[in-house]
């Protein structure tokens, strides 16, 4: 048995999980944390991780290292994806992560990212054909899967947080900002060749700002006995829901049923690539994923260490985060 702590500092939240291993590829999670830095905050176009943001997310990563202390013999694996990635002064940031918690910090390329990203979905959802969107802080991810294989993946730099502050305002938003937010991801959108293959297909979804939309359908529905993994929502419902965040102010949004507070002055921003998607795809279910990049890492440790195929639990054992 073999316990093995991943660690995702992503643009917006940093996310550790503790699992451990058997020989036979069954795995169990012991632990799960989270906290909001918002490590991509005012960036701006020099792309300059801030100092209070560095300060936020190595306080977080103090209390990760606290919990760590319960395993000592835990093997760790910390990453950073597009906030550290993208960064001029990352040389910087890295020296004080290693500084802080005695193990380096690897950045991931935008294409690991995404290759995470489909090892974790298709190892626990039943998906043939689908496209997988993960939208971060700074960074979106989209996976083209068919008959379970990934034939396209590609990481494009918008996020929750870099849509939110290029383009739209915090409090009520302005048509204008949000036809220009939309515009943009448009165009970005229009340059992936492939996407066309992936016309009508089912989105998966996953990221913080995609989960959010299937909390806020379950409370909306009173539904207490369903996971996040796996919860499916028509094109419909999600942007009926959608349009019914972007009636409202800050106050308002931040006070909606199933939307975190410190969420609520990016989620428009970071649910508009998955809307645009569902739009420009036809696509008419969206499919959230708790599992990704974390649980990538893990499967392909798992499988690299035993030589066996990972044995996952059941999804109802996902905690909602």
């Amino acid at each position: 048995m073999t316990v093995i702590a991943v660690i995702d500092l992503g643009s917006n939240s940093v996310r550790m999980t503790i699992s451990k291993y058997h020989q036979d590829g069954h795995y169990e999670v012991l632990g799960r944390l989270q906290e909001m830095v918002r490590l991509s905050e005012g960036m701006g176009e020099d792309k300059i991780l801030q100092p209070e943001a560095i300060k936020r997310t190595l306080n977080a990563l103090k209390n990760f290292k606290k919990a760590l202390e319960e395993y000592p013999k835990a093997k760790v694996r910390a990453v950073a994806t597009a906030a550290v990635r993208q960064a001029s002064n990352q040389e910087i940031f890295l020296t004080e992560f290693e500084k802080t918690m005695n193990f380096p910090l690897q950045i991931l390329t935008g294409e690991e990212e995404a290759h995470y990203d489909y090892v974790g979905i298709v190892n626990t959802l039943s998906i043939n054909d689908a496209l997988i969107l993960d939208t971060g802080g700074a960074s979106a991810e989209l996976i083209l899967v068919r008959n379970k294989e990934s034939v396209h993946e590609i990481s494009l730099p918008i996020g929750a947080v870099t849509i939110s502050e290029m383009f739209l305002e915090k409090n009520v938003i302005n048509a204008a900002s949000l036809f220009k937010a939309t515009v943009a991801i448009r165009q970005m959108f229009g340059d992936v060749s492939w996407l066309s293959d992936a016309v009508h297909l089912p989105l998966v979804a996953l990221g913080g700002s995609n989960r959010t939309l299937a909390k806020i359908s379950r409370r909306q529905r009173k539904i207490t006995d369903m996971p996040i993994h796996g919860y499916h929502l028509s094109m419909k419902d999600a942007t009926d829901i959608y349009q019914e965040i972007l009636g409202k102010n800050l106050v308002e949004r931040q006070k909606m049923a199933g939307l975190a507070k410190d969420r609520g002055d990016i989620i428009v921003g970071g649910l508009l690539p998955l809307i645009e998607l569902l739009i420009l795809l036809g696509g008419q279910q969206v499919i959230f994923s708790q599992a990704g990049l974390r649980e990538g890492i893990l499967f392909e440790t798992i499988r690299q260490e035993t030589g066996q195929q990972v044995i996952a639990p059941e999804p109802a054992s996902m905690t909602v985060d």
